[in-house]
């Protein structure tokens, strides 16, 4: 995601896009293990960048507020400031995801030109752990030395990271990194949002990067503890929504500083809109392409889209009837809704029955149990997709399995540096 995870206005009641995630290019620059969209060559029949900024119009025309362009690597695309400066230009703030591997000081300058409102840069842990993650070496020190031209510019920065059982171990290490001071004693960045990998993409066809169910036991804790000291260093971090759902920490995790809120229900096609390189519209950026497009913008308007593909609605009412296996008999379904709709899809080929819940996690063990994630269909190879797992419910106890062997980072063609 972008910038800050900035509250949505979730009493709202009519829905419209007011965070929209555009996939800029599939272009990349790094072939990195995790990634949902398998990012690296273009798509066919990319957006142009006059077509671009006719969307522009469009959701500045549907009340959205905020844009975060993405990859991918959105700078790999020839119109890539002109979009962001007529993203700012129209009143809504232009924010970026990115990995940072080719922001110099020129770069960052113009993105300060264009009118970027802040910028997140990945960072998946320790130097090793991160390059690994990214298949890239050097990536790590690129991605800091980002953070530094963007914020120096005087751009906003942030960091994102996603969790998983490569890089969990770097929790602490990680943040130490994100605190540190400089000469005038700033932090490197003010805002960090953590979520965990779900098997969607690249990552589906790497069980052994995924965290288990269980996991969540001993990660919730540690990711509170971490919170206690971000808030004291002035750090704002925050949960995805594709992490936490009512366990004890859910209120210092879900808030800001001082506040106790929780996980409000998947905002996909409500408030959140995503949008692919090739034009394809989604509820949420990471939804499944196969199954979730609605339409797309080189066939309609941008609002026939969203006001009546019914798929783009589906979290528009009550979804309670779509709850099964576990998430059908907690007592947070009324609000949870099932947590993370493509989470869910990306494990068990289906939304409404999440594994990845802290309140579920922590009521099996309660009971001597856990639930353990197994492979049972492999993805086909595409951009946002997935496979599906079987759930095998066992003694807490039990011993862990053996570790599948290690696989070599994935060796794909990426982009050249720009």
């Amino acid at each position: 995601m972008s910038s800050i995870k900035r509250r949505l206005p979730v009493s709202e009641l009519a829905p419209r896009p007011i965070y929209v995630v555009w996939e800029l290019t599939l272009a990349c620059d790094q072939p990195c293990t995790h990634c949902g969209s398998r990012a690296g060559e273009a798509r066919e029949r990319e957006i142009s960048t006059e077509k671009a900024l006719s969307v522009v119009d469009q959701l500045k025309d549907l009340g959205t507020e905020e844009i975060a362009l993405i990859g991918g690597e959105a700078y790999l695309h020839p119109g890539f400031l002109t979009i962001a400066r007529a993203i700012s230009d129209a009143g809504m703030r232009a924010t970026m995801t990115t990995g940072g591997r080719n922001i110099d000081a020129v770069r960052a300058k113009e993105m300060a030109s264009a009118g970027f409102f802040s910028v997140s840069v990945s960072l998946d842990g320790t130097e090793p752990t991160h390059d690994r993650m990214r298949a890239s070496k050097g990536s790590f020190l690129a991605a800091k030395s980002a953070l530094h031209h963007l914020r120096e510019a005087g751009v906003a920065v942030t960091v994102n990271t996603n969790f998983n059982r490569f890089n969990l171990p770097d929790l602490e290490a990680l943040y130490e990194i994100l605190s540190e001071r400089d000469e005038h004693g700033q932090t490197l960045v003010r805002g960090w949002q953590v979520q965990v990998t779900a098997p969607l993409g690249r990552a589906a066809d790497r069980a052994d990067m995924l965290l288990q169910p269980y996991d969540y036991l001993e990660m919730m804790p540690r990711l509170a503890a971490v919170k206690t000291r971000a808030n004291e260093d002035g750090i704002v971090m925050l949960l995805g929504n594709n992490l936490g759902y009512f366990g004890p920490e859910e209120g210092l995790l879900r808030s800001p500083a001082g506040q106790q809120d929780h996980f409000r229900g998947c905002f996909a096609g409500r408030f959140l809109m995503g949008i692919e390189s090739d034009g394809a519209i989604k509820g949420c950026p990471s939804l499944q392409t196969e199954k979730y497009v609605g339409g797309n913008v080189h066939d309609a308007s941008v609002r026939a889209v969203w006001d009546d593909a019914p798929i783009l609605g589906f979290t528009r009412r009550d979804r309670v009837d779509e709850l099964w296996g576990f998430c059908g008999t907690c007592p947070f379904g009324e609000v949870c809704q099932g947590g993370c709709s493509f989470t869910a899809e990306s494990i068990l080929g289906r939304r409404g029955n999440n594994p990845y819940c802290s309140f579920r996690a922590r009521s099996l063990a309660a009971r001597g149990l856990r639930e353990r994630l197994v492979p049972a269909e492999r993805a086909p190879g595409l951009p946002f997709d997935n496979g599906r797992f079987s759930l095998v419910e066992e003694a807490l106890d039990a011993a862990e399995p053996p570790p599948p062997p290690r696989k070599d980072l994935v060796k794909i063609r990426r982009a050249p540096a720009p």
